[in-house]
């Protein structure tokens, strides 16, 4: 197997602070991440910023400093927000990299070099805060599609890129490869809504603004964004002068992305590879938006809180867990406080933090902390043990799928399932007989022993809590590859545990 991974989240662009919406991608792309590490794949994770563009260079203006030192406050911001909630990437790219601008306009020139980029005239209907030029028809209700707004009609000198070119090779390769576009929902849209109908030549610089990479042989000129912003899943690993990471990570596995630019990586950014010459990604997700009462999460409307708000008022892992199991991954889905603190009761404090604590509690009080497998075994033990075996393939089934929240669901399903094992077999009975004993130890041992099983999953999508049970336990952190070893003996010592979660009272 090619032991290698290639994941990324979109570049965000920071316009300003970064918001729960942002958080959900950059969570599903760590836990994918992090459940691939275990697997033993060599993982390179990318998240980063999109720079660039007039929006940026405008609000710059009004706060009266330079577009860097805007983006560069929001950014460690941005920065310090990824740490807070234990995003694990290997690397963190930003259009103004130097080494970003020098490779763009190398892309550029190889682009305009070959014939795929020439100098035209372009007048179109542009849509500031997305960045992007609409046709007419495109347009609802005269405004943008995207975000509502106006737009204005733009007239300038500009460098395209021949993306009608590539419209029958891009129809090929989607037919050839159905799954390139997930859900298949998005698939049916960018071919019948923008493939088929026509696609025309994209306009690629601009002269109305500064705020951007020149163009290196017309400076006047400087590259749209997304020639820019697409261009860094390649950029960051040294494409094209300096090609080792290049040759060992692409082409990407995983390009994650909201569902408002699915079209720019699935139409524009295959076409830009094709006309370099460059293997395609393997997999584009698009998902769909957290909702805030009914409406998208916006920067304009201010309906949002600083996310590290609900991490220190709930705890990292109840954030991690909310974004991870409240919705179906590609579905909009409903964020609001309510929901997150009944699903950190209902769920962390309810099934796994209360599963952890009276087991441990269990296994100190009656056998000082040291429990064996006596082999006791009766028939209600078998369902929890098989579960427990196919707990592993069952999940890996469900990440290969990107059913994130499915795969929490069959974890917890065993949780729950410990739960009424401690119900059915009544061990606060089978202690006050010493003939029973034996027993008892048997069913501790197959509740710790789902419980190491369940956690060795669980640090994917939960780190910081998989860590407080490996501790609790006294076993070392576990990966995929020994998830099944027998353990002779859990020696939990006799310190009873701390809670992991604690009941949120719901006002």
């Amino acid at each position: 197997m090619n032991n290698k991974f290639y994941i990324t989240t979109p570049i965000y662009y920071p316009s300003a602070e970064f918001h729960i919406g942002h958080c959900y991608t950059t969570i599903i792309a760590d836990a994918i991440a992090r459940y691939k590490r275990l697997a033993g794949y060599d993982v390179f994770f990318q998240t980063g910023t999109d720079e660039h563009g007039l929006k940026i260079e405008n609000k710059a203006k009004e706060k009266g400093v330079t577009p860097k030192e805007y983006v560069d406050k929001i950014i460690a911001d941005a920065k310090d927000l990824w740490e807070q909630l234990g995003i694990s990437y290997d690397f963190f790219i930003r259009t103004t990299d130097e080494f970003h601008v020098k490779r763009v306009q190398e892309i550029f020139k190889k682009l305009y070099d070959k014939g795929d980029i020439y100098k035209g005239e372009y007048q179109g209907l542009y849509c500031v805060p997305c960045e992007s030029f609409w046709t007419s028809s495109q347009l609802i209700d005269g405004k943008c599609p995207d975000c509502g707004r106006e737009v204005g009609l733009v007239k300038e000198e500009a460098y395209f890129f021949k993306l009608s070119k590539y419209q029958q090779k891009l129809e090929e390769f989607y037919e050839k490869n159905p799954d390139f576009i997930l859900p298949v929902s998005r698939r049916n849209e960018m071919l019948n809504n923008f493939i088929r109908p026509g696609l025309e030549d994209l306009c690629v610089s601009r002269t109305s603004f500064t705020w951007g990479i020149p163009v290196s042989f017309d400076e006047k000129h400087v590259i749209y964004v997304w020639i820019d912003a697409l261009t860094n899943y390649i950029t960051s690993l040294g494409y094209p002068d300096n090609d080792e990471l290049f040759k060992k990570y692409w082409p990407a596995d995983l390009h994650l992305v909201g569902k408002e630019i699915v079209r720019f990586h699935t139409i524009i950014w295959p076409a830009i590879l094709m006309a370099l010459d460059i293997p395609l990604p393997k997999q584009v997700f698009g998902h769909g938006w957290l909702i805030i009462d009914g409406g998208k999460i916006s920067k304009s409307k201010g309906n949002y809180k600083d996310p590290r708000e609900y991490i220190n008022a709930y705890g990292v892992d109840a954030v991690r867990y909310f974004a991870l199991r409240e919705v179906p991954f590609g579905s909009d889905g409903n964020f609001s406080e309510k929901a997150l603190i009944t699903r950190t009761n209902a769920d962390l404090c309810n099934i796994l933090g209360n599963l952890v604590s009276r087991t441990i509690q269990m296994g100190i009080k009656y056998f000082s902390g040291n429990i064996k497998n006596k082999k006791v075994t009766e028939s209600i033990d078998i369902d929890l043990i098989d579960t427990k075996n196919r707990l592993k393939s069952e999940v890996d089934q469900k990440m290969r799928e990107l059913k994130i929240n499915e795969a929490l669901e069959i974890i917890f399903e065993l949780l729950r399932k410990c739960n009424k094992y401690i119900d059915d077999t009544t061990p606060w009975i089978l202690a006050k007989d010493e003939t029973k004993l034996n027993r008892l130890e048997t069913i501790i041992y197959n509740l710790l022993d789902a419980i190491l099983v369940s956690t060795t999953l669980l640090q994917a999508f939960i780190p910081s809590t998989s860590e407080k049970i490996f501790a609790s336990l006294n076993i070392n952190k576990r990966d995929f590859n020994n998830i099944y070893d027998e353990v002779e003996v859990f020696a939990l010592g006799n310190e009873k545990p701390a809670n992991l979660f604690e009941r949120i009272k719901e006002d």
